[in-house]
């Protein structure tokens, strides 16, 4: 058995090179946008369509590359199961505030500017698994940094369904419907790489495969951030 989890264990830093080639894609959305197959619905939708706008958010979530690598990169080191569940419910929750609060508001951001916080969100988890901050002396409350970038990617999206201007007929219903769909396709999202991560824990070379894709991940926010950053100057 011990054998067998040193060959799944490459499957983590292999996933993190996948989002470093999608990032990397010139033709790639970044994850925060709304699908173009996407838009003329949610633009045109009168009244509640909750199971529409559900499937949308779970969509969301399962492509939204950026959000699966700042999760992978907070459960990545964590032992206990009660710690997943505390800071992604930590992450839910900022999430979940900022995007039903700023649409509801109206109150959204440069989106450029939002994108690239996100892109060092992901750049953060990846240098604090490094150790990076502990060889500073630095310990930040991990539970209050998780929430206030979770204030952030939900930040994003919002601004993104405030630039749709979507009918205010339903709204409520169809956000609340999207939040929903967006923590379900989290969960789907989550288990497996759980899953994955208790089955390969224990074996001799997961430490070099945790630090290989943390690595990965600070790459890869890296290039979000100078991304969003050129993007916003140009605009």
């Amino acid at each position: 058995m011990p054998g067998g989890r040193s060959k799944i264990v490459p499957v983590l830093p292999a996933l993190a090179l996948l989002a470093l080639t999608i990032v990397l894609a010139p033709d790639s959305a970044f994850a925060h946008d709304v699908a173009r197959s996407d838009r003329a619905f949610v633009q045109t939708v009168s009244g509640p369509a909750f199971f529409p706008f559900f499937y949308l958010g779970a969509k969301h979530m399962v492509t939204g590359y950026d959000h699966i690598l700042f999760l992978l990169g907070v459960i990545l080191l964590l032992r206990a199961f009660r710690d997943v569940v505390l800071y992604v419910s930590m992450f839910t929750i900022g999430h979940s505030t900022t995007l039903l609060l700023g649409v509801l508001t109206g109150i959204g951001a440069n989106a450029h500017i939002v994108d690239a916080i996100i892109g060092l969100s992901v750049v953060y988890k990846g240098v604090d698994n490094l150790g990076g901050f502990a060889r500073l002396g630095l310990h930040p409350d991990q539970r209050l940094v998780i929430l206030v970038f979770g204030l952030f990617h939900g930040l994003g999206l919002a601004t993104k369904l405030i630039d749709l201007a979507m009918p205010a007929n339903g709204l409520l219903t169809n956000l609340v419907a999207f939040n929903l769909g967006v923590e379900t396709g989290q969960i789907l999202v989550l288990l497996p790489l759980v899953a994955l991560l208790g089955l390969v824990r224990s074996a001799a070379s997961f430490t070099s495969a945790a630090r290989l894709t943390s690595a990965l991940l600070v790459a890869c926010g890296l290039i979000i951030m100078f991304q969003q950053t050129s993007e916003y100057i140009a605009s």
